[in-house]
């Protein structure tokens, strides 16, 4: 069976296919240059940037594709025809392996996935003041 449980990013990269390495460590490489405050972690058992405490975005590699989680409405909505081509199911960005990586277009996903957190615990605050209140 397959290793499942893994402590790092740097893990779980090293434990997919040889081809996939590189191209994951560049993902990794985007979403850190566009969340440089995000602490990296393994969630759900693939790798997963947190800020303030929440998990921001996630991706996973596989044969033929490497995925990105969660993809919001509202994330759709904002970026429309640029995400369309690659929207997989429910909460799921599915890029081909042998395609380029759209680096710009991965970075303002982390990037509008950083913002819908930020107004996630922003609401969750206001909501929580007036209960009190």
């Amino acid at each position: 069976m397959a290793k499942t449980d893994f402590k790092s990013v740097d893990e779980y990269i090293a434990a997919q296919p040889q081809a996939v390495q590189p191209i994951l460590e560049r993902l990794r490489k985007i979403i850190r240059d566009a969340l440089p405050g995000a602490e990296e972690v393994i969630s759900y058992q693939i790798p997963a940037y947190k800020l303030d405490a929440g998990r921001v975005i996630y991706f996973s590699g596989w044969k033929e594709h490497y995925s990105l989680y969660p993809v919001t409405e509202r994330l759709v909505a904002r970026l429309g025809a640029e995400v369309a081509p690659y929207v997989a199911g429910k909460g799921t960005l599915r890029f081909s392996l042998s395609e380029p990586i759209p680096a710009r277009l991965i970075e303002r996903i982390a990037l509008l996935r950083a913002e819908e957190e930020a107004d996630a615990r922003k609401a969750k605050a206001a909501a929580s003041h007036k209960a009190r209140g």
